[in-house]
C-alpha cells in the first residue's frame, strides 16, 4: 500500500468521522440532559437530506438547501419533543423504544407519501466539485475536504455553546440535577425543547451534508444512527467531547479496517479467501473497538463516573 493511499483514506475515514459526530453529537445530548433513547434521531438525519434535495431542486442554491436542512430538522425536532416526546419523559426505556420507533415508520412512510419511493439526487456546488491538490501532490475532492472542515468548525462551535453560554450552562446543570434547575427558575420544558430542536438540526445537516455524495433516500438514516449510538459509547454518554474522538474513532476505524485488513490477510491466505474473511472483520471492528473501550471504560473514554 502506498503512502498516498493511506493519506487518503485517512482523509476518508475523517470525513466519514466528523459527519458521524453531527449526527451522536444531537443523541448524546439529548440523552445525557433527558434520559431519552430517541430512535427517531435518524429520521430527523432523513428529513434534512429530503429538505435540502428539494429545496436545492426548486431554487438550485446549495446554501439554501443547507438552511432548509436546518430549518426543516429543527422544527421538526421541536414539534416530536413537544407532541410526543414530552409525553415519555420519566417513562421506562422500553416505551420510549416503542414510541420511537414509531415515529421510525411515521416518519418514513411520511417522507415516501411526499417524495416518492425513488431516491433524490443533491449535485455538489460548482465551487466545490472536483478534486485539490494537497502537499505531497495528493489529489483530494474539494467537497469531501470541505465536509471535515465544516464538521470541526461546527464542533467547535457546540462546546464554545456547551461550555461559554447560559443555555449551554443550563444543559449541563439539566445533565446533573434537572429537578435542582427547574427548582431555581428554568423553563425545563423549554429547555428540553431547544435541546431536541438543536440535536436534530445537526443531524438534519449532516445529512443535507451527506447527501450530496450519496442518494437521498427513505430509510437513509436507521444505518447511521446504528454507529451514532456506538459513538456515544464508546465517547461517553452526555459528553460532546467524548461524541467527536469516539465519531473519528469509528470512521477511521471503519475506512481503513475495510481497506486495509483484506490486504494484511493476503499475506498468508488466499486472495478470494482473504478479501471474504477481511471484509467480514471490517464489517465487526468498530464493535470489537466498542468491546474493548468498554472493557476498559465501562462509562466510556470521557464518560462521566456512574
Amino acid at each position: 500500500m502506498s503512502l498516498l493511499l493511506l493519506i487518503e483514506q485517512v482523509l476518508n475515514g475523517l470525513q466519514f468521522g466528523v459527519m458521524l459526530f453531527l449526527m451522536a453529537a444531537g443523541l448524546t445530548l439529548i440523552f445525557g440532559v433527558m434520559g431519552l433513547i430517541n430512535l427517531a434521531h435518524g429520521s430527523l438525519y432523513m428529513i434534512g437530506a429530503f429538505c435540502a434535495a428539494a429545496v436545492a431542486g426548486a431554487t438550485g442554491s446549495f446554501v439554501l438547501a443547507l438552511v432548509a436542512a436546518l430549518a426543516g430538522a429543527a422544527i421538526a425536532g421541536a414539534l416530536v419533543e413537544i407532541l410526543v416526546i414530552r409525553r415519555l419523559y420519566g417513562k421506562d426505556h422500553l416505551d420510549q423504544v416503542l414510541a420511537t420507533f414509531a415515529l421510525i415508520l411515521i416518519f418514513s412512510e411520511g417522507t415516501r407519501w411526499l417524495f416518492g419511493s425513488f431516491p433524490l439526487f443533491l449535485d455538489v456546488p460548482d465551487a466545490l466539485s472536483g478534486p485539490i491538490t494537497l502537499p505531497g501532490g495528493i489529489e483530494y475532492p474539494l467537497y469531501r475536504l470541505t465536509l471535515i472542515a465544516v464538521g470541526l468548525v461546527v464542533a467547535l462551535g457546540l462546546f464554545l455553546l456547551i461550555s461559554r453560554t447560559r443555555i449551554g450552562i443550563q444543559i449541563r446543570a439539566g445533565e446533573n440535577d434537572r429537578e435542582m434547575i427547574a427548582a431555581l427558575g428554568v423553563d425545563i420544558g423549554r429547555l428540553y425543547t431547544i435541546v431536541f430542536a438543536l440535536g436534530a438540526a445537526l443531524a438534519g445537516l449532516a445529512g443535507a451534508l451527506v447527501g450530496a455524495i450519496q442518494s437521498v433516500q427513505v430509510g437513509m438514516g436507521e444505518p447511521v444512527l446504528i454507529l451514532a449510538f456506538v459513538v456515544i459509547v464508546i465517547g461517553g454518554i452526555g459528553s460532546i467531547k467524548g461524541a467527536l474522538v469516539g465519531a473519528l474513532l469509528v470512521g477511521l476505524t471503519n475506512t481503513l479496517g475495510g481497506i486495509f485488513l483484506p490486504e494484511v490477510l493476503k499475506l498468508f491466505m488466499e486472495p478470494s479467501v482473504a478479501t471474504s474473511v477481511g471484509a467480514s472483520l471490517a464489517s465487526m471492528a468498530i464493535y470489537i473497538l466498542m468491546a474493548a473501550v468498554l472493557i476498559l471504560k465501562p462509562t466510556g473514554l470521557f464518560g462521566a463516573r456512574a
